[in-house]
């Protein structure tokens, strides 16, 4: 692995520790101005000095992020369809150019395992895997769920080693039953998505789980940017994936904002 790889995934992965805490932001892009993300940018600034990484559309970059943020920046070059539509059916939608002049430590796009369009977005990923190596980018494939197909280890086992067999530098997935299975598979680091809002205790108990279990950080969006407060929901992920803490003492965290 050359400097510009390693320098680009340090800035992503706190060198300290190992681990990030990635702010996924990107849900507008199928979603539209989905609940949190209205209003983009006051929404995200606050958030933005305790988050190691966002992960984010080049659109809602280029006019909602302030350039002199410190946060590293990892941009979805994928896309297409919307919650209206089949959503295996993306294609990519951003180029290398565009993710290098945006100053990009990483890019990420999603692949559908078990979905109808499963063949190209497995292909795509691979394709995208060349074009960045040539430039030093680390790429973060995203295991997609089928709408039929369920959360489970051997799931999204399969879908994690696929992605790493594809050239991922660092996927991210959903946590499960027997995560340390889908783990132990894979042999590129792991971040787990957030999914869908569920009680602030009941998020971080699954942050402390899934790092405990093997995860390298979180790529966690509604159950911080749709908590009643989140930037006390952000400070409490952080405290577990860098400081070791338990998901009772940064509930605490969370209260105190």
């Amino acid at each position: 692995m050359d400097f510009g790889m390693r320098n680009r995934l340090n800035k992503i992965f706190n060198p300290d520790t190992g681990k990030t805490v990635m702010l996924a932001v990107d849900h507008g892009y199928f979603q539209g101005p989905t609940t949190g993300l209205r209003n983009f940018k006051q929404t995200v600034d606050p958030l933005l000095p305790h988050a190691d990484c966002l992960f984010v559309t080049r659109g809602m970059l280029r006019n909602c992020v302030d350039p002199k943020t410190k946060t590293s920046i990892c941009l979805r070059v994928s896309g297409g369809p919307s919650i209206l539509g089949e959503l295996s059916n993306e294609d990519i939608t951003t180029s290398i150019e565009e993710a290098i002049r945006l100053n990009a430590s990483g890019i990420g796009m999603s692949i559908f395992v078990g979905a109808p369009n499963e063949d190209r977005t497995i292909a795509n990923l691979g394709r995208l895997v060349n074009e960045a190596e040539r430039y030093g980018i680390p790429v973060l494939a995203i295991t997609a769920v089928g709408r039929d197909m369920a959360r489970d280890a051997r799931y999204l086992g399969l879908a994690c080693r696929i992605a790493a067999e594809l050239g991922a530098h660092f996927v991210k997935t959903y946590y499960c039953e027997d995560f340390y299975k889908v783990v132990e598979g894979c042999p590129v680091p792991i971040v787990i998505a957030g999914g869908k809002k569920i009680p602030e205790m009941d998020a971080l108990k699954m942050t402390e789980n899934a790092i405990k279990e093997g995860a390298l950080g979180v790529d966690m969006g509604r159950n911080i940017f749709q908590s009643d407060k989140p930037v006390g929901m952000i400070k409490a992920v952080r405290a577990i994936v860098h400081e070791g803490a338990t998901a009772e003492e940064a509930y605490k965290i969370y209260e105190k904002e």
